[in-house]
């Protein structure tokens, strides 16, 4: 750049600079601009996520251990996202995928961790341990400062209406169909009783843990939702290979 050309450079700013309308103007159309390229793409596209194989809908005991988790306030000090970061990945294992919350309402994210994130907590540890681990935490973790969660062994799962949280939840695009819906109430008692006729459960929800998971198969408890729910988390997808069609898929956009 010549020394004339950058001295008019120089003056144009140093006049923007000083002219409170001219910046103010230049910079709502610098803002106006770079939204509407953040912005435009959405109004074209079906999704923001990639979706990957294996992503299923929670199965309604699942979705109502869910429900006792966020009850609870187990969030609190409990994330559900692992960072692309080495020391995350090497104590909590690969990190999270976009497409893993796709079904959340709300989401588990976060960073803030008192205890352990849980991401990938699903199938670590046996279900008796869970249920101790909820009843008493130092009887298994001598150091936990987390509270104990003993009366949900005691308390009866009553879920007023699955088939309506089913509904309420297709609202908002979760892909439940019309016989998930109308199985809801009888799925949710299935899972948890392995005497019980789960009919087609596992068929529409691959992958789902049908069995007694507190211990007592004499009845359906608020601890065998928790524990189920605890018991998917992360086993839904192979990251490996979803990762890797992840990063091929954005190679391939971005060419």
């Amino acid at each position: 750049m010549s020394n004339t050309a950058k001295t008019g450079a120089f003056e144009g700013h140093k006049k923007l600079e000083r002219n409170v309308t001219l910046l103010a103007a230049a910079t709502l159309g610098a803002v106006a601009i770079g939204g509407i390229v953040e912005i435009a793409p959405l109004f074209w596209i079906d999704n923001t996520i990639e979706k990957v194989e294996g992503m299923r809908p929670y199965t309604p005991l699942e979705q109502a251990g869910r429900d006792i988790y966020i009850r609870e306030g187990c969030y609190v000090c409990h994330s559900q996202m692992i960072r692309p970061f080495r020391d995350e990945v090497e104590r909590y294992g690969h990190y999270s995928l976009a497409a893993e919350s796709m079904y959340d309402h709300p989401f588990q994210w976060g960073s803030k961790r008192t205890g352990p994130d849980l991401a990938r907590v699903g199938n670590k540890y046996s279900d008796a341990w869970h249920v101790q681990h909820l009843k008493a935490p130092r009887s298994v973790v001598p150091e936990s400062i987390m509270p104990n969660y003993s009366f949900l062994a005691e308390a009866e799962l009553k879920v007023a209406d699955p088939a309506a949280n089913l509904t309420a939840l297709r609202h908002v695009g979760v892909p439940y169909s019309d016989t998930d819906i109308a199985k809801a109430k009888a799925d949710l008692a299935a899972q948890a009783n392995p005497e019980a006729d789960a009919g087609d459960l596992a068929t529409r929800y691959p992958k789902a843990q049908i069995r007694d998971f507190d211990g007592d198969p004499a009845r359906v408890t608020e601890m065998d939702a928790l524990v189920a729910y605890l018991q998917m988390l992360g086993t839904l997808v192979d990251v490996n290979s979803a990762a890797a069609q992840e990063e091929l898929t954005k190679a391939e956009g971005g060419k």
